[in-house]
């Protein structure tokens, strides 16, 4: 199983089973291996040689036996060793790329397969790195890469938020903690605002770095208008478009922890005037709003993904459309509505056929302003549709 010029194993594809990888796919799986006793009993992330049984080298990846997605490329060059020197490597290409891009230093410094270190996310507080291994492969490197980030960065703290159903399709167990440092606070600056974060209990990696240039563009609406933030999360929508010199907002979300920090955040930018926060399951509560009769001059609907998994494709889409109706009904006319889904699952195109629909459903005549995605701090893997797992569509209603 192993070659005398390379200490890495050797895992050969099935006859007839190499297109997808010698398409550029970065995921090889298990029913394109030729399993043995050998390879199901390396430990599960190992860094391997791809080959196919025509001998054509494919590279170094991470392989784990006892997941469907077997294997994950991590460089095409058959002869590297993806030690410490690689991750920096690998990690200082990102970075470079992001500080090319004029990337604040409040972003998403790693974006899995796009940035060649497939299963990782990455995201950068400034001096506070959120850290994110997904595969196998990842979480036996984790050491390396926390080694790598404290060279390049050298950050006041390092927090591992391995908390993610996907790991568990690794047969990986959900954990989080800190991996340098003593402490998990974080504070984000955007639209001149300061946002406190908590690392340790937040949401996936404590802030949406994917809705930044979609909270300026809504928050280029706001002067003078009334604005619902549905879903708010810790106001990142509602706040800056406050700032921005909306009259009125209010935040809408399930957590009270999510709300208090929202609105302590206001209130230290000399926001809470205008700033109010509502508890309640956000499409039980727009019902009401509905059945009120209120209307806002904006409507944000960011909710978490409907979709976990394909099988909840369409009853993720009907739910897509029952809140594109919700919330169009409470758009005053001549108004804004924001609505966005991050379910992977659900296709670009499904997505916002259910947003026209509900929209018409709701006998509102609208025009698309915009279509959009999340920013170039999240790039996308070309074989990897998928990877862009955020849509998003601005419209005015009529």
């Amino acid at each position: 199983m192993t070659n005398p010029s390379s200490p890495l194993p050797l895992v050969r594809l099935l006859p007839a089973r190499d297109k997808r990888v010698k398409g550029g796919h970065p995921w090889a799986f298990s029913n394109e291996i030729a399993m043995s006793a050998e390879l199901r009993a390396l430990p599960p992330g190992s860094p391997v040689r791809l080959e196919g049984d025509d001998g054509m080298k494919h590279g170094v990846w991470h392989f784990n036996p006892h997941s469907l997605i077997a294997a994950r490329v991590l460089d095409r060059n058959p002869e590297v060793e993806p030690g410490a020197n690689w991750y920096r490597r690998r990690l200082s290409d990102a970075l470079a790329l992001r500080t090319r891009l004029g990337v604040p230093n409040f972003c998403r410094l790693v974006h899995a397969e796009a940035d060649g270190l497939p299963g990782l996310v990455v995201d950068r507080f400034d001096d506070v790195i959120a850290l994110q291994a997904n595969t196998a492969g990842m979480e036996m490197a984790t050491p390396l890469i926390v080694e790598a980030l404290r060279e390049l960065l050298a950050p006041r703290a390092i927090v591992s938020r391995n908390d993610s159903s996907v790991r568990t399709l690794e047969g990986l167990e959900l954990n989080s903690g800190l991996l340098h440092g003593t402490e998990a606070r974080a504070r984000v600056e955007e639209g001149g605002i300061g946002f406190e974060v908590d690392l340790l209990s937040g949401q996936k990696t404590g802030w949406f770095f994917d809705q930044r240039e979609n909270r300026a563009r809504v928050a280029g609406l706001a002067s003078g208008a009334t604005m619902l933030d549905a879903f708010c999360h810790t106001g990142g929508f509602g706040l800056l478009a406050a700032k921005a010199g909306a009259a009125s907002v209010t935040l809408l979300d399930r957590s009270q922890p999510a709300l208090d920090l929202a609105m302590a955040t206001a209130a230290a930018n000399g926001l809470g005037e205008r700033v109010t926060a509502q508890r309640g399951e956000a499409l039980e509560t727009l019902e009401r709003m509905v059945g009120a009769r209120r209307t806002f001059d904006i409507v944000v609907a960011d909710p978490p993904a409907f979709a976990k998994s394909r099988k909840d494709i369409p009853a993720a889409l009907r739910a897509y459309q029952r809140l594109a109706r919700l919330c169009a009904q409470l758009v005053a006319p001549g108004g804004y509505l924001f609505i966005a889904s991050c379910s992977h699952h659900a296709a670009p195109a499904e997505f916002f056929e259910a947003v026209a629909q509900g929209v018409w459903r709701a006998r509102r005549e609208a025009r698309i302003l915009c279509s959009s995605g999340a920013g170039p701090d999240h790039p996308v893997h070309p074989i990897l549709p998928e990877s862009a797992y955020l849509k998003a569509q601005l419209l005015q209603l009529g």
